[in-house]
């Protein structure tokens, strides 16, 4: 672990003051690290995945010997060094052929990755489509129910959703939705592990519709990947309640009767005391009058012939 160095002036002191815990982080910085060994498959996905993820996207062009299932070390220091929170290697050996690695770290430790097998690939250049906007906010959709049964999976999906998310936004703009990312799971194997992951990028297109909401086309802009998951590391029930933990000054005060329900749509509870209905002012009706000589009341003749 790298010590933490004392600032000499007041440049370095405020460096070190952004890196530092705030109740708003920054923006989470991605590196993608080239390995000793890589295939062209790799390299050019590393390419355009570091294009998808750009700006806040860092990539390495040196080799490095790097392992992160044998050896977190590497990793570590790299994510200290860059102030990263998440991380993509590429490697390729006769053992585990197109090997890519995603994963993310807390406090600069690796809390969870997992290692996918690319077992084809369409790159950005190789398809020769339209390109969407660099810094872009992406609409991702996932198919399939293993997403939500299989632990593999549900960590798949968390990794990529934090890979993609973009900045935090309350409204969305139909103009500024340039691109869509689908990721979806494959039929199982015969041994009843998940199979192969599609994971698809397309640029949004509108056209007329004759209506006031446009119609939307999808064109291929890749990359496109059919992976297949390897390894899992799963992350730690100690790190994960440290990640999730929400600062004081973030957590909405709950206000008494008041709550939402599934929609979002705000509703309350008043609580009364107990009421004699025989004393509420209410509209006078001759007919609900209260008689008090309790005779019955004498009805009309009708005389008309």
């Amino acid at each position: 672990m790298l010590l933490q160095p004392k600032p000499k002036n007041a440049r370095s002191k405020r460096f070190l003051t952004n890196r530092e815990a705030k109740v708003v982080e920054n923006q989470k910085t991605a590196i993608f690290i080239r390995g000793s060994t890589t295939s062209q498959v790799i390299l050019d996905t590393l390419k355009d995945l570091h294009s998808l993820r750009k700006p806040n996207a860092i990539n390495f062009t040196k080799k490095n010997e790097i392992h992160p299932f044998d050896d977190e070390a590497g990793i570590e220091f790299f994510a200290r060094k860059n102030d990263a929170s998440l991380f993509a290697v590429g490697m390729h050996s006769k053992k585990r052929p197109h090997n890519l690695i995603l994963g993310r770290t807390f406090n600069h430790q690796v809390m969870d990755m997992i290692e996918l097998g690319v077992e084809a690939s369409k790159s950005v250049s190789e398809i020769r489509a339209k390109v969407c906007a660099v810094g872009m906010k992406p609409l991702m959709v996932f198919n399939g129910e293993q997403f939500s049964q299989d632990q593999d999976m549900m960590t798949l999906k968390n990794i990529l959703l934090d890979f993609f998310r973009g900045d935090v936004a309350d409204k969305v703009s139909l103009k500024g939705l340039e691109y869509v990312i689908t990721v979806t799971a494959g039929p199982r194997t015969p041994t009843g592990g998940p199979g192969l992951v599609y994971f698809r990028t397309y640029t949004t297109t509108f056209k007329k519709s004759g209506m006031r909401q446009p119609r939307i086309e999808l064109e291929e802009m890749g990359p496109s990947l059919d992976l297949r998951v390897r390894r899992v590391r799963y992350v730690s029930d100690e790190i994960w309640k440290q990640a999730i933990r929400v600062p004081k000054e973030l957590k909405v005060t709950k206000v008494k009767n008041i709550g939402r329900d599934g929609l979002g749509d705000k509703y309350g509870r008043v609580h009364m005391g107990r009421q004699d209905v025989s004393k509420i002012q209410t509209r006078k009706v001759k007919a609900l009058r209260k008689r008090l000589d309790n005779k019955p009341r004498k009805q009309k003749m009708d005389t008309s012939e």
